[in-house]
């Protein structure tokens, strides 16, 4: 047996250290029943305007928000300039809400003009496109009320858009944005030409926008913009003046090729669009870090039906329990996407960041109804880790990412 030197021991107890750092936090769970203050709010005067019967809440678990030492205010954030925060009201139109308001960040980064434009006209003509795809695919395409950022760019290419003023969406005394009743008979409609097999595309546009008009109002053929006259196309073009081929949507999934073109599989991406060039999650959160930190903003979307979010906290983490944060990766990432615990659930306007105690933290414009029952309404703190493991894109310009580009085929 040999023997060891007081010196070697305390170089093995060094090691040992060194094989087991400190341990890190642990997060605790806890059971509420979510609150929503504001979306209650919203079902009542919205049940009151159409007569109709509330509906009741379920416990889940949270985890415990009070471990963490989060950003306090909207002000602690380098933030962009961006429209006042808008409800969405009862519909699945965050793709629309967020990719709206970061095109309107855009015209004012680009130009200094502050600019609102309609949601509910972009959702109009995008209803009609689900439709006419239902139709071309016979009932195979998905009809629902998502969609996603990209969808904005199409439809705007396509039917041009207009200042909010001009199309609101809303009836006389409605008070916030409700699809329910309009959705399902359009859909109900949709199934009756399936079982039919009345697959005649210019009676259901007709049908369709015409239940869309009944509840949506009729869009405008043409708008007034300084005493002349023009249509929305025309208005994009010459007065808004983006290039929308300036934007591009990223993700990160390790299953496929990375520096390629890659079709987003999701159900909210209808139509199948492989416009979404895929790079690694490093690459990832480098375009999100540096656009943010050099003038950019973007829309993002991914899962926000988790723990770690809640609205009446307004912060997203994710729980040492989930998965501590070292250990949040490409795998990770990937495993939650394919076993379904990471889904596409919500569109976003990332607005501006902070950085606390060495970490950072992203602020997030939110039109969902959760977001308006914490002390920050509208607005959602979504820490660096929420991002990389649950946001599952972003359309961002090309000009914040040109090494990205650079890669582009």
């Amino acid at each position: 047996m040999k023997t060891f030197s007081l010196a070697l021991v305390f170089s093995l107890f060094s090691l040992c250290g060194m094989a087991f750092p400190q341990e890190a936090q642990h997060d605790t769970a806890v059971f509420v029943k979510p609150s929503n203050a504001f979306f209650d709010s919203i079902q009542t005067s919205l049940n009151k305007f159409y007569q109709r019967k509330e509906l009741k809440a379920r416990k889940a678990i949270s985890v415990d928000f009070s471990q963490y030492d989060a950003p306090k205010s909207v002000s602690d954030f380098k933030q962009y300039w961006h429209n006042p925060t808008i409800s969405q009201g009862n519909t699945g139109s965050c793709w629309d809400f967020s990719t709206t308001s970061f095109l309107e960040s855009e015209v004012y980064r680009l130009t200094g003009r502050k600019m609102k434009f309609s949601e509910m006209y972009t959702d109009y003509w995008e209803y009609v496109r689900k439709a006419m795809g239902y139709v071309r695919t016979r009932g195979k395409s998905k009809f629902g009320p998502g969609s996603e950022a990209n969808a904005v760019i199409t439809d705007w290419e396509e039917y041009g858009i207009v200042p909010e003023q001009d199309y609101t969406g809303l009836l006389n005394g409605q008070p916030f944005y409700d699809e329910t009743r309009m959705y399902d008979e359009m859909f109900s409609y949709l199934k009756s030409v399936k079982a039919s097999n009345a697959w005649d595309p210019a009676v259901v546009k007709s049908t369709i926008e015409s239940i869309l008009d009944h509840y949506l109002g009729t869009p405008p053929r043409e708008i007034n913009v300084d005493g002349k006259e023009m249509t929305p196309k025309e208005y994009l073009k010459n007065v808004v003046k983006l290039n929308l081929n300036d934007y591009v949507s990223l993700v990160s999934f390790s299953d496929r090729p990375y520096y390629s073109w890659t079709e987003y599989n999701v159900s909210d991406n209808w139509w199948h669009s492989k416009d979404y060039f895929n790079v690694p999650l490093h690459v990832f959160m480098d375009a999100i870090n540096h656009a943010v930190r050099t003038g950019y903003t973007m829309a993002i979307w991914g899962d926000v039906s988790e723990p770690g979010i809640y609205g009446n906290a307004g912060i997203a983490v994710i729980p040492s329990w989930d998965i501590p944060s070292q250990y949040i990766d490409a795998n990770a990432r990937i495993f939650r996407f394919y076993n379904h615990t990471t889904t596409d659930d919500h569109g976003m306007h990332l607005i501006g960041y902070t950085v606390k105690d060495g970490k950072t933290w992203f602020l997030i414009k939110d039109s969902d109804s959760e977001s308006r029952n914490n002390d920050h309404p509208g607005y959602d703190f979504f820490s660096q880790d929420y991002v990389k493991l649950k946001m599952l894109g972003v359309m961002i310009p090309k000009t914040a990412i040109p090494e990205i580009v650079k890669k582009m085929k």
